[in-house]
């Protein structure tokens, strides 16, 4: 997959950009502040239609248009090639008085954000990538909904189903708790919850299987034979139905289940998730959340039997991290049949030569990756050689022909 023309308008420090970009491993060298991951972070919201930093799609738009413009707007444009199809992607975003709207168009036909998730698919490695391991359940969640949105729509739709639910849930525990109403209104959320729940979840237990296998050779790799990792689902609820499971109880490291256990059928699953989500109701409508669902799940990194989360040393996290990623890549390539399109923001710096190594055989095999840096000598010479090297400077890219007849000559 190829970004053959990106257009950016009043996004971030970038006030008007038309770029043709070749494929390849793309080089973007700048200061810090520039625009460098402005513009990773453009290519990585029309992919998925969020930001990977943005609180809110109103820090998209330009400052200085967000302050003196009536209707100030920021829009994103892309054309895409992939195996099969060429098609032009586009994302505005614009304030009107205190709202925010959002307008997707694919080929100039407004769509839905789950009509285009996945069309252009990407990953993107950043150095807060270790978060992935040490951080909360939550960013967990979203590298896993984020993956799987991109290569399956009908997880992606039974998501956004699921989150609305949620809310309206929610929202009723807390006035039968207000009002102390007859809880048997639960009853329609209830069925509605574990009908997209059971979906989401049997899901995520295939994802990471097959990231497991892919994760476990990529960390094999990096460290050189000397650790073996396993990413194991930990589900809010009894997923594989041991006997007396007890939901307020977390699932203990010990008590983990291989994937070669087999699973229930969907309908069995459903079943288990409102059984779980009856047991609880007198609790949650005393705390006025839902405690039970996949808005809930985590998974583990244990390499050697250790949890990374708890006990890893900082390079043995980050090297987790990193294989978890590399294994989001091929996993995307065996779904789609496309490889994603790389986003590499300034994460050399962090890693050894051996990593180093492993994360550039990739973006050599890769159709397109776009990588950022401070400093060209951060990649050696045969890198840079091979690579299209362009130059950021306060909202501006230029090929950086001086840099390559350092190379050459």
């Amino acid at each position: 997959m190829v970004i053959t023309r990106l257009s950016l308008t009043n996004y971030r420090n970038y006030s008007r950009l038309t770029i043709d970009l070749p494929p390849g491993p793309i080089l973007l060298c700048g200061d810090n502040a520039h625009g460098k991951t402005n513009l990773l972070e453009a290519i990585s919201f029309l992919s998925t239609t969020r930001s990977v930093h943005a609180r809110s799609d109103q820090q998209l738009i330009n400052w200085l248009v967000l302050q003196q413009d009536i209707l100030p707007f920021a829009r994103v444009e892309a054309i895409v090639s992939s195996e099969s199809d060429t098609f032009e992607l586009a994302i505005t975003v614009v304030r009107e008085g205190d709202n925010l709207r959002k307008a997707i168009s694919l080929n100039g036909v407004k769509k839905r954000a789950m009509d285009v998730i996945g069309k252009l698919t990407t990953v993107m490695f950043l150095p807060e990538d270790i978060d992935l391991v040490i951080g909360a359940p939550s960013v967990r969640r979203r590298y896993l909904d984020s993956t799987l949105c991109q290569i399956n729509p009908t997880y992606c739709q039974a998501l956004s189903r699921y989150n609305k639910i949620l809310t309206r849930r929610n929202a009723l525990l807390k006035e039968l708790f207000k009002r102390n109403s007859n809880p048997d209104q639960l009853f329609f959320w209830d069925e509605q919850l574990a009908h997209d729940g059971a979906t989401i979840v049997l899901e995520r237990h295939h994802t990471l299987a097959a990231l497991d296998t892919i994760a476990r050779q990529h960390h094999r790799e990096l460290s050189e034979g000397q650790e073996g990792l396993r990413l194991y689902y930990m589900p809010s609820f009894d997923l594989y139905q041991r006997p007396n499971p007890n939901p307020q109880k977390p699932i203990m490291t010990e008590e983990l289940v291989p994937y070669s256990v087999v699973i229930p059928s969907p309908e069995e699953v459903r079943q288990t998730f409102l059984a779980y989500l009856q047991q609880a109701h007198q609790e949650e409508i005393r705390r006025g959340i839902t405690m039970v669902g996949p808005h809930r799940d985590d998974f583990l990194f244990l390499v050697d039997g250790i949890d990374m989360n708890l006990y890893g040393s900082r390079g043995q996290q980050r090297t987790v991290a990193l294989s978890a990623k590399l294994a989001e890549v091929v996993l995307m390539r065996r779904q789609t049949g496309d490889m994603p399109v790389l986003l590499l923001d300034d994460v050399m710096s962090e890693l050894d030569i051996h990593r180093r190594k492993q994360i550039l055989k990739l973006v050599d095999q890769a159709g397109q990756a776009l990588l950022t840096t401070t400093d060209w000598a951060d990649y050696d010479e045969q890198f840079r050689q091979r690579a299209n090297l362009f130059t950021v400077t306060k909202g501006q890219i230029n090929s950086n022909s001086h840099e390559r007849q350092n190379i050459t000559h």
